[in-house]
């Protein structure tokens, strides 16, 4: 369990206001947000001079994938998607198990999850209007971790949105479910600044909504509150953590994690839509239905399987899952 702290306060504001804040605003704002940022940081900070590819231009590290979504913009706009960055920091002062995690685990991702993270903020102020992190931006809770949340999301408001992953709740219980993300909910909600259990923004007439459906499941209530966005008549992008497993999505992850001696393989099993194979319902497989059925729906966006890969979900709607920003991945979405 994490040690106590003063996480610091929710940023106020109405989650589902509509933003209709074009690029130039958010450029012109964005290099003073995300320049202080990177300035405030007082964690450890890799050299100025890239490790990785020291050659390479200024972008070269970052790979990004151009997709396109058809969702009736009344202006078109850009989004920056990316997903599973596993930052890996713990104070000096923390419990020495999550000290020793945070050494493993900067191991296991290769040690420059950080400076990934802003290259492609960074690479987003100058070419897209949005950011959307669709969760596991942090792999463990710690102080540490939770500072490097505020500092990331920080004063970037309306430039970037998110959706919570499951390693956002890991605190070191050995079975994660609804109840044990319970334990730590509040910690978390204190460490993001928007509605970690469903947020919608309305952009230029799409309504981009974000959920939390880090364990494979939906509440009633978040399908009440999805419900509700859909009675705006707006055209909806959702974005979530774990993708929805078409048959391409769930052979893809399964060629990647083949390795048998991993601990954590991602099970796409869990987020199949059950009702298809044996006829019974959970309410996360009554929200697939209706998600599937959905005129509005016009694309959805996921992370989780550290793979890139798109699959139809729906006749009005195309899965687009990116590869972990670990491994400096992400996707520029223009949105018309």
């Amino acid at each position: 369990m994490l040690e106590n702290a003063i996480y610091g306060k929710r940023r106020s504001g109405d989650p589902a206001q509509s933003c209709n804040v074009s690029r130039r605003e958010f450029l012109k704002g964005g290099a003073a947000v995300f320049g202080g940022l990177a300035a405030a940081s007082a964690l450890p900070a890799f050299a100025d001079d890239p490790a990785l590819f020291p050659s390479r231009g200024r972008w070269e590290r970052l790979s990004i994938v151009s997709q396109h979504v058809k969702a009736g913009a009344i202006k078109p706009f850009t989004l920056l998607h990316i997903s599973d960055t596993h930052l890996t920091a713990a104070y000096p002062d923390e419990a020495e198990g999550l000290r020793v995690r945070a050494k493993n685990r900067s191991r296991t991702f290769g040690g420059l999850q950080e400076e990934s993270l802003r290259d492609s903020l960074a690479w987003a102020r100058e070419h897209v209007d949005y950011v959307i992190h669709t969760g596991d931006l942090i792999d463990f809770q710690s102080r540490a971790n939770f500072d490097l949340v505020r500092k990331y999301y920080g004063d970037a408001g309306d430039a970037m949105m998110g959706s919570l992953g499951n390693h956002d709740f890991f605190h070191g219980q050995k079975v994660e479910t609804e109840e044990t993300k319970g334990e730590t909910r509040e910690l978390v909600q204190a460490a993001f600044p928007f509605d970690i259990s469903l947020q919608s923004r309305v952009v230029n007439g799409v309504n981009i909504v974000t959920l939390d459906n880090v364990y494979g499941e939906v509440t009633a209530e978040q399908m009440s509150k999805f419900e509700a966005e859909v009675k705006k008549g707006l055209p909806i992008i959702l974005c979530m953590h774990c993708p929805i497993a078409t048959a391409r999505i769930a052979r893809a992850s399964s060629r990647y994690w083949r390795k048998t001696n991993l601990k954590a393989v991602p099970d796409m099993e869990n987020y199949v839509r059950v009702y298809k194979r044996d006829g019974k319902r959970t309410d996360t497989d009554e929200f697939y239905a209706y998600l599937e059925a959905q005129p509005l729906l016009k694309a959805v966006l996921a992370g989780h399987i550290h793979v890139t890969v798109a699959d139809r979900f729906s006749p009005t709607a195309i899965e687009y899952v990116i590869g972990g920003n670990f491994l400096f991945h992400g996707q520029e979405i223009s949105v018309s």
